[in-house]
């Protein structure tokens, strides 16, 4: 059976263990066994800046043991994704592994964040361009990675065709 790393934002919901459960269910519905990173549990008595480096090589040894990663890629506190989870994009891309995203959001960067133009560009609400390739993640994303515009279930699907 083949192991999915799930990477994502889902880690700070209130229901973060409930939610991971649900996850690894989908998966295990698909033929996949999920890794969820609240799968681990740290040691007790870890001070804050210990917690964090446990954390952190409990999640890369997650990744590195996984077939492929799943990431969602909803914008989170922000219009962004979670920088976590584009870390651990990059770092399963960077190890070779299929790398499979997914966002509610379809639309264009353009379409989701430009407020207008300036000197022939498309600015954000800052002022910095906005890249205009039609895509709707940055490039380095989109160009790197499976995208699906939905939900868990519908990137699964599409990860149990490639991956079978």
């Amino acid at each position: 059976m083949k192991k999915i790393y799930l990477a994502g934002p889902d880690v700070f919901r209130h229901d973060a263990v409930e939610h991971g459960q649900t996850l690894k269910d989908l998966c295990a519905s698909f033929g996949f066994a999920g890794l969820y990173p609240l799968d681990n549990s740290a040691p007790a008595g870890l001070d804050k800046p210990a917690l964090a480096h446990w954390i952190y090589q409990a999640n890369i040894g997650l990744i590195r043991q996984a077939d492929a990663i799943m990431a969602n890629l909803n914008a989170f506190r922000g219009q962004e994704p979670d920088s976590g989870t584009i870390f651990e994009v990059g770092f399963g891309i960077a190890l070779g592994k299929p790398v499979w995203v997914y966002t509610n959001d379809g639309r264009s960067l353009v379409e989701q964040v430009s407020v207008g133009q300036e000197q022939g560009r498309e600015i954000d609400l800052q002022g910095f361009t906005v890249e205009d390739f039609g895509l709707n993640l940055n490039l380095m994303i989109a160009c790197s990675a499976r995208v699906v515009v939905g939900e868990a279930w519908h990137c699964l699907e599409k990860m149990a065709v490639e991956l079978a």
